[in-house]
């Protein structure tokens, strides 16, 4: 179908539909008819005769209402019969693919012209431009599509995630890249780091849907690294290949109704067959992540010699009923039950009775993914509010105008550079540290920097609603995502380890670690 032709207009010919038989408006440069449109508009007709609208330059009032993208959706860009001679659109609205924003503080400093950071190297700075693109074009439709509708993301982005091995590069640095080509080339096996995996986290949480984030294959990232690093040669060559296509999807059921964050606590069993060579498994699982459409569950089950973890295929006596939570059914969160399954010795991920070290070294990695996506989420929020503060009359003047609101942003602001900024650290740390040295050195600080990201969220979700007012707590419009994140927020504060459980573990670590000959 052929583009439609627009026609050039002066201001003055545009001012001349001014009446309810012939109603034209100015948006940014381009001349809409409304005539029509107008008792079909979702806010009543009365907008289209204030004072200022009928027939002139509507641009200030149309994004005191509405976001830049209402202009491009296919029923209201039809309405547009032409533009205005010599004059050119002045507006970016929403998400322009592939590029850096150039909203202050709205991006990592590190991608900011003009400033440098010791950490990112050349290859870092094409897999972020190369992700960024792929998310952009491929994965933000689709998450607000599935974010709304509940579904699953579609295989379609799984698919080509598969592709350009974005579930390999999720897992970390490590021997199950080498060969591979990831990100069309962007950076080598040998090259990537935790810093790319920090890039590929942090690009992903942009899409500002929490539950089609954990909805993609955040059960991955999660319940494959135990099988990557303890389970057998054999279980590795036939589990990894097919988890890493796609083809296949795992998620780690840990918690229970009856244990949380207490791991000891756990009242799934494992007993084995008087021939030794399976394992019989009994319990409940829930609120487990991608666990409804998950094949293969990465199990933590109490055991006669303690705490062992397993991993079960789905199949007979495993079964999954879907929970309602405060996000979207897209997370596939689960409540799994295991009755009486039987599953191969040689599923066992570590040594029997070793699953406390599994777990331990896998939470780190875990809640530092959790930690990426958080302080991203908190800068999208960020963005959000400097755009609506610039663009938002009050008492006569932009928002921004008020201290009040300076004050909140400033908070804001200086919240998240300082988690990105520790986040760095954190991460950095962990490039230079084996796995097992992360297990034993870094959990404490991985714990406060997750405590300190779900406690700085809240905060910056309440001041986001404050600035945004009623359109904060409206799911659709100018404030959804602000409407959004507020009513997630708290599962970060909860999933991979309650807040103050985390706290207490990084000051008992560090308690563990005092000189006995230091005094005041």
């Amino acid at each position: 179908m052929a583009a439609k032709e627009l026609k050039t207009y002066t201001r003055e010919q545009v001012a001349l539909h001014n009446t309810e038989d012939s109603l034209w408006i100015i948006i940014d440069s381009k001349v809409f008819d409304v005539t029509r449109f107008r008792n079909l508009h979702p806010g009543g007709a009365s907008v289209f005769t204030d004072e200022g609208i009928p027939g002139q330059d509507a641009t200030e009032a149309f994004f005191g209402l509405h976001r830049y993208e209402v202009l491009e959706k296919p029923q209201f860009a039809r309405l547009q019969i032409g533009i205005v001679e010599g004059e050119e659109p002045q507006i970016r609205g929403g998400i322009v693919r592939g590029e850096v924003s150039k909203v202050p503080y709205a991006e990592s400093t590190w991608l900011v012209e003009g400033f440098k950071s010791p950490y990112y190297k050349e290859s870092h700075r094409r897999l972020q431009a190369a992700v960024r693109k792929f998310v952009d074009e491929l994965v933000y439709p689709d998450a607000q599509e599935r974010e709304l509708d509940g579904k699953r993301p579609s295989q379609s982005v799984f698919d080509e995630m598969a592709k350009v091995n974005l579930h390999a590069m999720r897992m970390g640095p490590g021997k199950h890249l080498q060969g591979l080509t990831l990100m069309g080339g962007a950076v080598t096996p040998e090259e990537f780091d935790y810093f790319h995996e920090l890039v590929i986290s942090q690009e992903t949480a942009r899409c500002g849907a929490r539950g089609y984030g954990d909805g993609l294959l955040a059960g991955c990232v999660i319940g494959l690294p135990p099988v990557l690093n303890f389970g057998s040669p054999e279980l590795k060559a036939r589990v990894v290949p097919e988890v890493l296509s796609a083809k296949k999807f795992i998620c780690l059921a840990v918690s229970e109704a009856y244990a949380g964050s207490d791991v000891f606590g756990l009242q799934t069993t494992a007993t084995k067959t008087e021939d030794g060579r399976h394992w019989i498994i009994t319990g409940t699982k829930k609120w487990i992540t991608n666990g409804t459409f998950a094949d293969y569950f990465t199990v933590g089950c109490k055991t006669e010699d303690g705490f062992t973890v397993i991993l079960v295929e789905r199949g007979e006596g495993v079964s999954t009923k879907p929970i309602k939570t405060s996000y979207s059914p897209t997370a596939g969160t689960a409540f799994v039950t295991f009755d009486h399954v039987k599953v191969p010795v040689g599923n066992t991920l570590g040594e029997e009775g070793g699953g406390i070290f599994v777990m331990l070294s896998n939470f780190n990695h875990e809640r530092w993914v959790m930690c990426c996506f958080n302080v991203r989420a908190q800068r999208l929020v960020v963005e959000e509010c400097m755009k609506w503060v610039n663009q938002r009359k009050a008492f006569g003047k932009p928002l921004h105008s008020l201290a009040v609101v300076r004050s909140k942003l400033a908070a804001m602001i200086s919240r998240v550079e300082g988690l990105q900024g520790w986040l760095e650290n954190i991460t950095y740390q962990m490039c230079n540290m084996s796995y097992r040295e992360q297990a034993s050195k870094l959990a404490g600080q991985i714990a406060f920097l997750k405590s300190q990201c779900t406690r700085s969220a809240q905060l910056t979700a309440a001041d986001a609603v404050q600035i945004f007012g009623g359109r904060g707590i409206t799911q659709t419009g100018m404030g959804k995502f602000i409407e959004h994140y507020h009513r997630t927020v708290t599962f970060d504060a909860l999933l991979g380890g309650a807040e103050d459980v985390l706290s207490d573990l990084g000051v008992r670590q560090a308690i563990r670690s005092m000189p006995s000959d230091v005094r005041l």
